[in-house]
C-alpha cells in the first residue's frame, strides 16, 4: 500500500508542475502544430488537435518505457 502513496505523490506533483507549465506560457505550441485540425465558420467552430496528441502520445510512451526499463 505504501506504493500507492507514492505514485499518488509523484502524479500530484507532476500534474502541479503541468499546471506551472501551462500558466508560464511553456507549453503554448499544443494545439497550433501543423496537422491539427481547426474549422471555423459563422455560429460553428471545430477543433481536433491531431499532431499535438500524437506528440504528447509519443512522449509519454518514451517515458513510460524508460521508467519500466530502468526499475
Amino acid at each position: 500500500m505504501g506504493d500507492l502513496g507514492r505514485w499518488l505523490v509523484i502524479a500530484g506533483v507532476l500534474l502541479i508542475a503541468l499546471g506551472l507549465m501551462t500558466q508560464a506560457g511553456a507549453l503554448s505550441w499544443i494545439g497550433r502544430l501543423p496537422g491539427d485540425i481547426r474549422i471555423e465558420r459563422s455560429g460553428f467552430s471545430f477543433y481536433f488537435p491531431l499532431t499535438s496528441m500524437l506528440v504528447i502520445s509519443a512522449v509519454l510512451s518514451a517515458a513510460i518505457y524508460l521508467i519500466r526499463r530502468f526499475s
